[in-house]
Parts: C-alpha cells; sequence; structure tokens
C-alpha cells in the first residue's frame, strides 16, 4: 500500500471536510464528523484530519502509483473547488510509509 501527505493551513478545515464528504457521499462511502473524514474514492482512500492549529491533514492510500497518483488528483481539483477563497492551485504531496 503506498501513502501521500499533504498539509493545508486553513482555519475553514471543518467546513473543507464536510463539503468534500456531503459531495463525494453521492457516490461513494464517506464518514465524518466536525474534525475528520474518510472517502472510499474507486482508486484509494482519503482520511481528512483538522487539527486545532488551523492545519486540514489530508492522507490517501491506494494499491499502486497509478491509482495513488488519480487519487491524489481527485482531490486536488476538489479543494481547489472548494477552496476557491484562498486561491489554492493545489496540494504539495509527501510519500509517507503505509
Amino acid at each position: 500500500m503506498l501513502k501521500a501527505v499533504a498539509k493545508l493551513e486553513t482555519e475553514r478545515a471543518p467546513r473543507y471536510i464536510a463539503a468534500m464528504c456531503k459531495h463525494f457521499a453521492h457516490k461513494i462511502p464517506v464518514e465524518y464528523d466536525d474534525s475528520s473524514g474518510l472517502a472510499h474514492l474507486p482508486d484509494g482512500t482519503l482520511s481528512m484530519k483538522a487539527s486545532e492549529d488551523g492545519v486540514l491533514v489530508f492522507s490517501v492510500t491506494a494499491a499502486d502509483v497509478q491509482k495513488l497518483l488519480k487519487t491524489r488528483y481527485v482531490v486536488d481539483a476538489h479543494i481547489v473547488r472548494f477552496a476557491f477563497r484562498e486561491a489554492i492551485l493545489g496540494l504539495d504531496w509527501r510519500s509517507e510509509a503505509a
């Protein structure tokens, strides 16, 4: 299993978690609350966690590189759309051990 993590400094982390999970819930299983979210995307899994210091942490896991890249792309495309007020162009992903 491969894993990538990205962080976004924002005071709107809970709002973005809810917006993304509600959007994804139309097609895939999701779970979320005020500070975290989990979405089972077609090519991988997305986990989101809001920290108390204003950081939203995205973590994606997938079985292979292609699926990891697709999952990262989906997350990037959606956070750019939902966080348009913050002029985000994409996330800075870092590989980590799964």
